[in-house]
């Protein structure tokens, strides 16, 4: 007896509609009686730092995801509702036992470069992935089987309700690439960018522009578009995305009408747009707000110096200085987000708001600190992440640290952020994740940036793999919280909240973790 899978899985993270309600101009949802569209033209977007590299089975950066989500697609995806829906899979079932998960494969996919993709691609593709930070921790010694060339089997050690969510990921995705492109690749990635997506790779110049056109040959799903599942038409002939870091030229160009898009807008700047009727903003929940520690090397690998950070940080300042107002962020303990209605816990608190410098000096000195170096990364190309940075250096010289504020640029910062001789900590934001589990700062095995290597968290994270509820896993995810926030290896700032604009021109644009750049297109 086998489970159907293909059609719906767990409902675990359900977002507030009411916050889209906080939406001003918003013009360019889709509308219930659409006028013709006439596809064509070209969409400008003004995106700040470019990714060095578009393959996202290495890296959680927005950047990256964001970019590569609109020429590559994964098996199975997330539906508006987030339920696990088949994407380049035509369906999906489990085995009674859990142990195997089958997969059906869509027929006539093609690639980018004319080949039809089949199960020697998909599992090529999914072994390269699951070499990543979370597919690593949650898949384990997994491994997958071709039993035809449209159908392919994954077995796993360890059964859980939530595997399908891992296979579903959202940031570090698992895209599906021609076997030979994935054979062609190294530490640093692919060298091909060949996907299945809508739109299709042309050309990236460094600091200028990434260049998209429209794959003429994609064959997309007929049911509605939800999420990042659906029917996905291009209608855009190019995509253009403009290397702008300065935030007020990435604003100043929206309002003349040098680009039609930017996906964040700097909050200090929602003045200028505020009463614009030729510009259209979205206020939606993004994610958490961050302060990574070096646990590998150096003085953050103390938990008494970190419990020490914690309490002199002040989280309403810091939150304040990145995000301008209480309207754009929650002081929030939890790794999910209030709207995550299965999941959400606030364990932890005490030690949340343990904001007490005085105690912190004492802290320190009983912790062993002797002035060592305490260096902080930041990049100015990220202005929340640059203002919590540079209100924390402060905040800590008060107790005493030696801090230095190393301002780098984003690119150099991913890349220093892998070697622990480096830094002792960098602010980083992260969308929210549909479970707890696809978090890479919490597992061991993850090995992620700052290297978290807790016995007790990985103890509960084991915990939540291998419940068989919604009910369970809570209640494990509950003891795992308070751990974290325990142990303090990774800070939670507080949640925030993002903006997006465009011009009023462009319709049909949803922004689900990231924009969704088919099924849009520029009102003549």
């Amino acid at each position: 007896m086998k489970r159907k899978s293909s059609y719906i899985v767990t409902l675990l993270l359900l977002f507030s509609v009411a916050l889209f309600g906080c939406s001003s101009n918003n013009s360019n949802a889709p509308a219930a009686a659409e006028t013709e569209i006439t596809p064509g033209g070209t969409l400008r977007i003004a995106f700040g730092v470019l990714p060095t590299s578009l393959d996202p089975h290495l890296t959680t950066a927005n950047a990256i995801t964001h970019t590569a989500r609109q020429i590559f697609e994964s098996l199975v995806t997330l539906n508006s509702k987030y339920e696990v829906v088949p994407m380049l899979a035509e369906s999906f079932e489990s085995s009674e036992d859990g142990k195997t998960v089958t997969f059906k494969l869509r027929k006539g996919i093609q690639f980018h470069n004319g080949k039809e993709m089949k199960a020697e691609d998909v599992i090529a593709s999914m072994e390269k992935w699951q070499e990543g930070a979370t597919a690593k921790a949650n898949l384990g010694n997994s491994t997958w089987e071709a039993a035809d060339e449209y159908t392919v089997i994954l077995h796993v050690e360890t059964p859980s309700f939530l595997l399908m969510y891992t296979l579903a990921e959202l940031q570090q995705f698992p895209a599906i690439m021609p076997k030979e492109v994935i054979e062609g690749a190294d530490a640093a990635g692919v060298k091909e960018y060949i996907g299945t997506g809508p739109f299709k790779f042309v050309e990236m110049r460094p600091n200028q522009y990434l260049h998209f056109s429209k794959f003429e040959e994609y064959k997309p799903l007929t049911t509605p578009a939800d999420g990042m599942s659906g029917e996905k038409i291009a209608y855009f002939d190019d995509i253009y995305y403009y290397a702008v870091p300065d935030d007020s030229t990435k604003v100043n160009g929206l309002i003349s009408g040098e680009y039609d898009f930017v996906p964040v807008i700097p909050l200090d700047a929602l003045p200028q747009i505020e009463n614009n009727d030729d510009i259209s903003k979205i206020l939606y929940p993004f994610g958490l707000q961050t302060l990574i520690f070096n646990k590998k090397e150096g003085v953050l690998a103390n938990a008494d110096i970190r419990k020490a950070v914690n309490m002199a940080l002040d989280k309403t300042a810091l939150m304040s200085a990145s995000f301008t107002g209480p309207e754009y962020y929650r002081l929030d303990p939890g790794l999910m987000l209030s709207e995550q209605i299965s999941w959400y816990t606030d364990a932890g608190r005490e030690n949340y708001e343990a904001y007490d410098p005085e105690q912190a000096k004492q802290l320190l000195a009983e912790a062993g600190y002797n002035g060592e170096p305490v260096r902080i990364l930041t990049a100015r190309e990220y202005y929340t992440l640059y203002n919590s940075a540079v209100a924390a250096q402060q905040m800590l010289e008060e107790i005493g640290m030696n801090v230095q504020l190393e301002v780098i640029d984003w690119p150099t910062l991913l890349e220093r952020r892998t070697k622990p001789d480096q830094y002792e900590m960098f602010f980083t934001g992260f969308p929210a994740s549909a479970t707890p589990l696809q978090y890479p700062f919490l597992d061991s095995k993850t090995e992620w940036p700052g290297w978290t290597n807790s016995s007790v968290i990985d103890s509960y994270l084991a915990e939540i793999k291998a419940a068989q509820t919604q009910e369970q896993a809570h209640a494990a995810f509950v003891k795992l919280q308070e751990a974290f926030w325990d142990e303090n290896p990774v800070l939670v700032i507080g949640h925030y909240l993002q903006v997006t604009a465009s011009t009023n021109k462009l319709k049909g644009f949803v922004d689900f973790h990231g924009p969704l750049l088919w099924n849009t297109h520029l009102e003549n």
